[in-house]
């Protein structure tokens, strides 16, 4: 068996530039950070860390399904399940805002979502649309222009209301949705059971269980940034 060792990132990451921090948030659930505290199997992850205090480590102890490093960026195969798993979920019963930075290579691919508990993920489910599925119940949003397929700082917010806003590199898209329920995540690139693996790279990935104007523009621009 290869041993494990803590990763050290000798690539140049970019400087956020506004003082804001994830941590500064007293509803941060689960924070992965770019480029930090990752554990590497030689060339592959076997967890990343939570940068929040909650401690929702993700973790892959199969090395074939151990996804791969690659200068911050963690590259995940659909073809090989590559995914990372915590061993409880984050759940999100009210509010929430889910920020993630990321590059999809091919649609039908669980980013987020419960390996445990069926129905519950966040789905890039076509090149133009994004499904938020919980307790049974889904809704789809379609993006204005472009592709999904990309290099993109996506954004997925619920208020108090359960009105459901995808952002895309900082830009609220027209559609909106709403939809109640309670959304358990503890898995990275697939949903239960072990289902749509994700296929691209993941290099950020914020939770909250809160919502508003001034922490979506705060993770917008954090993403932007990276």
């Amino acid at each position: 068996m290869l041993a494990l060792k803590q990763a050290i990132s000798l690539v140049t990451i970019k400087n956020v530039s506004s003082s804001w921090n994830p941590s500064d948030e007293t509803g941060l659930e689960a924070w992965y950070n770019n480029g930090k505290r990752i554990t590497l199997n030689g060339e592959k992850v076997s967890a990343w860390a939570d940068s929040s205090t909650n401690s929702f480590d993700m973790v892959q102890a199969t090395a074939s399904e151990q996804p791969l490093y690659n200068g911050g960026d963690i590259l995940f195969n659909a073809a090989n399940i590559t995914h990372l798993q915590s061993a409880s979920d984050i759940t999100l019963s009210g509010a929430f805002t889910v920020g993630i930075r990321l590059e999809p290579t091919a649609s039908n691919n669980a980013v987020l979502g419960s390996n445990n508990q069926p129905n519950e993920f966040f789905k890039i489910t076509s090149t133009t649309n994004v499904r938020f599925k919980t307790d049974n119940n889904q809704v789809d949003l379609g993006i204005d222009s472009g592709t999904l397929l990309a290099d993109l700082s996506l954004v997925i917010t619920r208020n108090a209301s359960n009105l459901i806003t995808l952002y895309i590199n900082g830009v609220a898209q027209a559609d909106t949705e709403t939809l109640a329920g309670t959304a358990d995540i503890n898995a990275i690139g697939i949903r239960n059971p072990n289902n749509n693996p994700y296929d691209g790279t993941i290099s950020e990935l914020q939770i909250y269980d809160t919502e508003s104007t001034a922490l979506t523009a705060n993770v917008n621009t954090y993403l932007s940034n990276l």
